[in-house]
C-alpha cells in the first residue's frame, strides 16, 4: 500500500525502544505466538513459555520519537516510518466507527524490549499486549516472512499486520477478549474466533485506507492496487496454522489451531474488505463456517 507522498505523517505518537532483553512472560495476542510456535517446531526448543504463564517482565517506560518520518514519502522509503504513518490512519478509522476509542501505543522494538506480556522482539514476532493496550513490532520481523515463508511481506502485508494487532486492541475495548477468553486449542475455539475477527477488522481497514486524510484534507493512503491485496493475502495464509504445520513436516492438526487455516485467514480477511466491520463476528456463527 502506497502513502502520498505529500501526506503529513509527523504526528504519529510511535516511538523506538530496545536493546534490552528482559525475562519471558505471558497473555500476548497476535501473530507473536506463530512465530514462538514455529520456532518450537523447527528446532525442537519448547518455548511455550512464551505463549503463556510464568512471570510477566515489567514493561520499559519511555522510547525515543521515530526520526525521520514526516511525510508519506518518508513512510514508503522505510519500514519503521511505514509503521508509525499507519497508526494514524488506523486510529482514525476506528474513532469513526467505535465510540470511546481509545489509541494504543505502538512500540518499535529495536532488538528487544520488555512488555507486561515478556520480552518483544523478531523471534516474538509482532502482538498485543493488553495490560499495556501497547502494539509492539520488530520490522526485521517482515525479513523472516520473506525468507522462510514464501510470501513478499511487501508495505500492504506489512500494515496488514499491523492491522490485525489493532483489531486485537479494539476486541479488547469493546470486551470480546473478556467475554470470549482463551478455552484452549482447536478449529471453532475462541483463539482461533479471536484470530481471525482480526484479520476481518485488518480487511476493513484495508477497503477504507484511502479514505483518512491528514490535517490538510491529504488522504495518507492511496487505495490498494490489486497486486498489494495479493500480497497481503499472501502474509495472512503464510501464518495459516496448516501452512505452518505443513512447514515443519507435520500433519494437519486442526485441533492444535490457535489462528486458523490458510484458507480462513485470508476469507475473513476479505470477508472484512468486502463487508466492513459489521462483517466480522466470528463469534456468533458456526464452527463448521468459520
Amino acid at each position: 500500500m502506497t502513502f502520498n507522498d505529500n501526506a503529513r505523517v509527523g504526528g504519529n505518537s510511535a516511538k523506538r525502544r530496545g536493546g534490552t532483553v528482559a525475562a519471558v512472560g505471558g497473555g500476548a495476542v497476535g501473530l507473536g505466538a506463530i512465530v514462538v510456535l514455529l520456532i518450537s517446531a523447527f528446532t525442537g526448543t519448547d518455548l511455550s513459555g512464551l505463549l503463556g504463564g510464568g512471570a510477566p517482565a515489567a514493561p520499559q517506560g519511555g522510547g525515543e520519537a521515530i526520526a525521520n518520518c514526516a511525510t508519506g514519502q518518508d513512510a514508503n522509503n522505510d519500514d519503521t516510518c511505514r509503521l508509525a504513518a499507519a497508526t494514524l490512519s488506523i486510529d482514525q478509522f476506528w474513532q469513526e466507527r467505535l465510540d470511546g476509542y481509545r489509541e494504543p501505543q505502538l512500540i518499535i522494538v529495536d532488538r528487544a524490549t520488555s512488555s507486561s506480556c515478556g520480552t518483544a522482539s523478531n523471534a516474538t514476532g509482532p502482538f498485543y499486549c493488553p495490560p499495556d493496550e501497547t502494539v509492539y513490532v520488530d520490522p526485521t520481523f517482515f525479513s523472516i516472512l520473506r525468507e522462510q515463508y514464501d510470501t513478499t511481506a511487501g508495505p500492504l502485508a506489512q500494515l496488514y499486520v499491523l492491522a490485525h494487532e489493532y483489531g486485537h486492541h479494539v476486541q479488547n475495548l469493546t470486551g470480546v477478549m473478556q467475554e470470549y477468553p482463551n478455552n484452549g486449542t482447536g478449529p471453532d475455539s475462541n483463539g482461533v474466533r479471536t484470530e481471525l475477527q482480526a484479520d476481518c477488522y485488518a480487511g476493513a481497514w484495508v477497503a477504507a485506507a484511502g479514505e483518512q486524510v491528514d490535517e490538510n484534507g491529504t488522504p495518507y493512503l492511496q487505495p490498494p492496487t490489486e497486486q498489494q491485496i495479493t500480497d497481503a493475502l499472501s502474509a495472512a495464509a503464510a501464518v495459516g496454522d496448516d501452512h505452518i504445520q505443513a512447514e515443519a513436516g507435520q500433519v494437519t492438526n486442526p485441533e492444535s489451531f490457535t489462528h486458523g487455516s490458510s484458507e480462513q485467514r485470508t476469507r475473513w480477511f476479505d470477508a472484512g474488505r468486502q463487508g466492513g466491520v459489521n462483517a466480522c463476528d466470528t463469534f456468533s456463527v458456526a464452527g463448521s463456517s468459520l
